[in-house]
């Protein structure tokens, strides 16, 4: 698997796992304040979109995966 797909798969369970902790309704539900959680994951997205500077390409890279560019 490339960087690009783990950043994915991450990104989205983290917000799943925080919505589940964070929203009243769920069965996982352990304070409101794991929204903010979902909040910086959502920023983080945003924000490297534009800067192209992501920490966990940064450790993935360092732990050797390989981006897509790279195996192509």
């Amino acid at each position: 698997m490339s960087v690009e797909r783990y950043i994915r798969i991450f990104a989205g369970l983290f917000v799943l796992v925080s919505l589940g902790l964070g929203v009243e309704g769920s069965p996982l539900f352990v304070n409101e304040n794991w929204l903010w959680f979902t909040a910086f994951v959502g920023a983080n997205l945003f924000q490297s979109g534009f800067t192209r500077f992501c920490p966990l390409e940064m450790i993935l890279c360092r732990l050797g995966v390989k981006s897509a560019e790279a195996r192509a």
